[in-house]
């Protein structure tokens, strides 16, 4: 049994079905995936100011700008967002994924942005793009193109779970519907998608972010989604590595 299948096992054995087992299992993964997955897009993110704010709702001594403090705790509100969804079993639909932005994003949308009528929680209206392809969907295509994505997820078998997962965030990332915030709501997005079919969330590590990205990239210039499925199954195991080895010892231990 590979690490991967062993960390699938480990989280299908809990069998989760409230908000508050879902919040005791994700108690230290929820603050490592928000520290992880801002810092992919913003260096100044530290752990200490992640897990301070998640635990304490602040920080003491705080010196960094105010749009990294917002950034965080933006992230602690969307954590709760997704746990409460969860609670009401909400399908991943048009309007949770807006709620999702809107909690990543509010108070952190620059100048530029909000002058030109963009807005937290609203598809954008002009046509931002990203990466070396400069990738993303016109702004008139984003409702539809979102929609289409969504509706193919519906009634995924669970043994389908991280494919579909996979798809969802590499064509997610291609359309780019939000004028910011596109990395941060696709990642928490895929793992609410992962947690409803029974599979474990996923850690996308800042220090791999170039393999994500490459990964990301394969989708991009040849709709090529493997590289994405091997990097997220990697990333499954590193982050249940600890809990995965945990249970090792103690299955040596009771041989």
């Amino acid at each position: 049994m590979t690490d991967y299948e062993k960390a699938v096992a480990l989280w299908q054995r809990k069998k989760i079905t409230t908000d508050a087992e879902l919040a005791e299992v994700l108690n230290s993964h929820s603050i490592a995936f928000a520290y992880h997955s801002g810092k992919i897009e913003n260096e100044k993110i530290t752990y200490n100011d992640t897990r301070e704010v998640f635990e304490h709702d602040g920080v003491v001594s705080y010196t960094g700008d105010l749009r990294t403090l917002f950034e965080i705790r933006n992230a602690k509100d969307a954590n709760e967002l997704l746990l409460s969804a969860f609670s009401e079993r909400r399908i991943l639909n048009e309007r949770l994924l807006r709620e999702f932005q809107y909690r990543l994003t509010q108070n952190t949308y620059d100048t530029r942005r909000w002058q030109l009528g963009e807005r937290p929680g609203e598809y954008k209206k002009h046509d931002f793009v990203t990466g070396k392809n400069e990738i993303g969907a016109p702004p008139e295509d984003v409702h539809e193109e979102v929609s289409e994505l969504l509706a193919e997820l519906e009634d995924i078998p669970e043994e389908q779970a991280l494919t579909a997962a996979a798809y969802f965030h590499a064509k997610l990332e291609n359309i780019h519907p939000f004028a910011d915030g596109n990395g941060r709501t696709g990642r928490l997005a895929m793992n609410y998608l992962l947690i409803l079919n029974n599979h474990p969330p996923i850690i996308i590590h800042e220090e791999d972010r170039k393999d994500y990205y490459t990964a990301l990239e394969a989708w991009d210039e040849r709709q090529e989604l493997e590289s994405l499925i091997v990097f997220l199954k990697n990333q499954t195991s590193k982050t249940w590595k600890k809990q995965i080895q945990r249970e090792d010892r103690s299955v040596r231990h009771h041989k």
